[in-house]
Formats: structure tokens, sequence, C-alpha cells
């Protein structure tokens, strides 16, 4: 048959129909959170989802200090990073993290749940982190998105 409706559409960079949207994670768990947003930095969501591409939206997420870890994961969990010294292996909680820097363990999070290569770090530039409700980017017109509701 020679019709469109049995064609393979491939979406690229150029015909992806990106969209900016804000997620406010105020009370949310952060798992579930970034599960979510990685889903939708992904592109996922759409009918169009081309797995080598990057047609995601861009996501800014409020309020990311207001972010619940469930149980003790506070206090227990750890971040490891190294100094590249010997010896230099430097352990951090998400309590110690929210003091210094609330956006990162939202970022550390989402990160980890992205594709571990060049499309991966092309996707999370896509990603915005703000700590607090205000955010840069009223010029884009984002629209609410709920997280929890992303499917």
């Amino acid at each position: 048959m020679n019709t469109l409706s049995y064609k393979t559409v491939s979406i690229n960079k150029e015909t992806a129909n990106k969209q900016w949207v804000v997620v406010d994670a105020t009370d949310q768990v952060l798992g579930r959170l970034a599960a979510n947003v990685a889903l939708m930095l992904r592109g996922k969501h759409k009918t169009h989802y081309t797995p080598h591409a990057d047609c995601g939206d861009n996501v800014i997420v409020i309020n990311a200090a207001k972010v619940k870890l469930t149980g003790n994961k506070m206090t227990d969990k750890q971040y490891i990073r190294h100094t590249g010294y010997p010896g230099g292996q430097r352990f951090t909680t998400p309590e110690e993290l929210m003091k210094k820097k609330p956006e990162s363990v939202v970022e550390k999070a989402v990160k980890g749940m992205l594709p571990k290569n060049k499309l991966g770090r092309e996707l999370f530039r896509n990603l915005y982190v703000y700590a607090e409700a205000e955010h840069n980017q009223e010029a884009q017109k984002p629209k609410e998105v709920k997280a929890n509701e992303i499917k």
C-alpha cells in the first residue's frame, strides 16, 4: 500500500513540537516527581516519541526546596563524589545538600533517570530547576502541569 497512514513517522530536532511546562514540586515525593519530569524531558508522553531524538518538552520545576523524601532518606541516603585525588571520596546527604543548594537534589534525581549518553546530556539542558516559586522563563509562556497527572 502506498498511503501515508502506513508510514512510520520519525521526529527529529527540527520537526519536534517542543513546549514549555511548569511543574510545582511542593509536597511531591522526589522519586515520583523525577520520574515524571524525566518522562516529559524524553518526550515519552507524546504520540510521536522517537527514542534517538530530542522530542521532549522544556520543563521548569519550581519550589524544589519543598520536595519530600519518604522514610529516613533525608538523613540516610548518601550522594558520593570523588575529588580526583587518592582518598578523595566525599559523601553528602540530601539534608546537607538542601541547605546549600536545594535545586541539586531534584537535578541529581532527574539526571539519574535520563540516558547515560550524548542524548541524555542534551535532554538535561532542557531542565530548569528553581528553589522558589519565581522563575526566569515567563517570556516562553509555560503552561502549568500537575506532576502526578502526567502519563
